[in-house]
């Protein structure tokens, strides 16, 4: 049974390159997503809901591959990040932020599954939160980022830079991509696709 990989399936999205700015026109694909509040590194309602949404993905996954043939690699997690006010989105203050988490879902699975998983798993601590949303990204900016979340400043500031000389204005959210574990990469190594939605000005 071969297994599918959503990565290399969707290269250009999920393989950006780490030199150069690429614009991208993202797809409207199915999400597991938990809303949050709250530094990452700090708060339980983060920690529950990665817990979570791993929890009902892997349950999925191995669903899918017993009943239907059908296996595939998890795909990666991902958040979308902001604050009431994007001019105070700072480093220095992740108590502050809003997120979404969230795991893309293959679209042969169906909600009769999801409901059949979600009967099994009623001890995952954000349960209550789940849900599975279509999200439609759109034209978008991306690079990949390797190193410490940390010191992704930088990089989002080149990021906005070239958003701004090419014509287009922030029009989304920003989003990243987690292709590595933080609990086995060291930081200098993990390796981050930072995506952030875009519109040609005055559009």
């Amino acid at each position: 049974m071969s297994k599918i990989d959503f990565k290399k399936e969707l290269k250009h999205l999920y393989g950006p390159s780490t030199k150069e700015f690429a614009v991208v026109e993202v797809p409207a694909m199915d999400f597991l997503m938990i809303d949050g509040h709250g530094d990452p590194n700090t708060a339980r309602e983060y920690a529950d809901a990665v817990q979570t949404l791993y929890g009902v993905a892997y349950k999925l996954k191995f669903m899918s591959k017993k009943e239907e043939g059908l296996d595939y690699v998890v795909p990666p997690l991902e958040g979308l990040w902001w604050v009431d006010d994007m001019s105070e989105f700072t480093e220095e203050d992740k108590s502050a932020w809003d997120w979404t988490m969230m795991v893309m879902q293959p679209e042969f699975l169906t909600q009769e599954m999801l409901q059949r998983v979600l009967e099994q798993v009623q001890d995952l601590p954000a349960l209550s939160k789940l849900r599975v949303e279509t999200y439609h990204e759109g034209l978008s900016v991306q690079i990949m980022y390797i190193g410490p979340y940390a010191d992704e400043g930088p990089t989002i500031a080149r990021m906005h830079k070239f958003i701004e000389e090419n014509g287009y204005v922030t029009a989304g959210k920003h989003h990243e991509i987690y292709l590595s574990d933080p609990r086995r990469a060291a930081p200098e190594k993990l390796k981050t696709v930072i995506r952030q939605p875009i519109r040609t000005a005055g559009s």
